[in-house]
């Protein structure tokens, strides 16, 4: 059964990306919100105004994400919500960690050139890591997304 479920991207509301996370957390979706430390040692979004749900597209209770606090909408490119690659997600997990104080949110170290250990490493993946801002990651992000979209088209 957990073959049928996928990462989908959660566009939240302006700097709700926290809020939103720890809200579907605790109706008990399993979320990915990758914080990264900026300059100032504050962690921000990793990607500003997303997060990672996962989902079954059938099975799973799609309703209630829409009026969660801080959710702004599914990420589609077309009529249905766009997965994400789950490599992409093992991907970003290999460099991230969880605290006890914080069971929701997921840390990661930005190095200055990332190195995957995975043997499904994917070159455009780190890529979007590699970006400097978390505005051209976001860039990066869509248009990965929009890509494996855009070839399940063709």
């Amino acid at each position: 059964m957990s073959e049928n479920y996928r990462w989908y991207t959660i566009q939240c509301k302006g700097r709700e990306s926290v809020r939103a996370a720890e809200n579907l957390h605790r109706q008990g979706y399993e979320i990915f919100h990758p914080l990264v430390a900026n300059t100032e040692g504050r962690h921000t979004p990793l990607f500003p105004y997303y997060l990672f749900i996962r989902l079954n597209l059938i099975d799973s209770n799609w309703r209630p994400i829409r009026s969660t606090r801080g959710v702004l909408k599914v990420v589609r490119f077309g009529p249905q919500p766009t997965p994400v690659p789950d490599d992409f997600i093992v991907t970003l997990k290999e460099f991230a960690f969880q605290t006890e104080a914080d069971p929701v949110n997921h840390y990661i170290r930005l190095k200055p050139s990332l190195k995957s250990v995975s043997p499904t490493d994917k070159k455009e993946y780190l890529a979007v890591l590699d970006k400097r801002t978390g505005d051209e990651r976001v860039i990066a992000l869509l248009n990965l997304i929009g890509e494996i979209n855009s070839s399940k088209t063709r």
